[in-house]
């Protein structure tokens, strides 16, 4: 499977170095009175795989809500490459592809014109749009799908053309929250290796939310969030040495109080 990710808008490798792809400084949050982020910094190498750790509650999708503008955090600030997300949300938005945890396709509608419609709002062309859905369909075997209306199509079929919608404009930076809720073991092992492929060939930055512990790679940056908190921040290798443990299983269960585990990181 080969995905295109890059644009002529789309900084080279040495400009890319000298800015974070995404950076949080004191980030809170609140839902009334519970405190959804409480003190959230962070920043994310340009061209790395990232993933942010924690079980369901633990402020992923919250944090995902804020970097895309979808709300204004209380305090502290967000960049996207640079572009502050509150004083230049339309440069920082346009650099991102987003692929949310709940379904967001028109299940109404056909697969091409799902992305047509939303290559339509990143003002791409018909012309390239055409060409860039087919050149994605084929990449994932979903061509002989194309014309079938979304609510005909598998979970698994669902959240593939969501992640090609996501990669469409060619962003710099993609976010994924909990991409792989309901496919099977095979298709989560295809994707996950599409994305990181994506990071080595093309460039690309990716925050990857997930509460499965069997989805973190030894080379990856690691962001453990806990409660709203960031518990830990780093390289696997790094994190296990702060916290005395072997693997990132038992990592995680340390930073977040949790003894009981099991392999794929649910709750007990």
């Amino acid at each position: 499977m080969k995905l295109q990710s890059r644009s002529p808008e789309t900084p080279r490798t040495d400009e890319r170095a000298a800015v974070a792809a995404l950076e949080l400084a004191s980030i809170s949050y609140n839902y009334g009175q519970r405190k959804a982020l409480d003190d959230v910094s962070f920043s994310i190498e340009p061209a790395r795989f990232t993933v942010l750790l924690g079980l369901n509650g633990a402020g992923k999708t919250t944090l995902f809500s804020l970097v895309s503008h979808l709300f204004s955090p209380r305090t502290g600030r967000i960049r996207v490459f640079g572009q502050d997300i509150d004083r230049n949300s339309g440069q920082a938005l346009r650099r991102l592809g987003i692929v949310f945890q709940a379904r967001t396709l028109d299940l109404d509608l056909t697969v091409r014109q799902n992305l047509l419609y939303h290559a339509a709002l990143h003002g791409i062309g018909t012309r390239v749009a055409r060409q860039r859905i087919d050149e994605l369909l084929h990449a994932i075997d979903l061509t002989d799908r194309i014309e079938e209306k979304v609510r005909g199509l598998s979970g698994g079929q669902v959240r593939r053309v969501e992640i090609i919608r996501a990669l469409l404009h060619r962003p710099s930076l993609l976010l994924l929250d909990e991409a792989t809720v309901g496919l099977d073991i095979k298709s989560r092992a295809t994707i996950l290796k599409d994305i990181r492929a994506l990071v080595e060939r093309d460039g690309i930055s990716v925050l990857w939310a997930t509460h499965l512990i069997d989805e973190v790679g030894q080379a990856d940056q690691v962001l453990v969030l806990d409660k709203g908190k960031l518990v830990a921040d780093g390289p696997v290798a790094t994190i296990l040495s702060s916290t005395g443990t072997e693997t990132i299983n038992q990592a995680f269960s340390k930073l977040t109080g949790i003894t009981d585990m099991n392999v794929r990181g649910g709750r007990p």
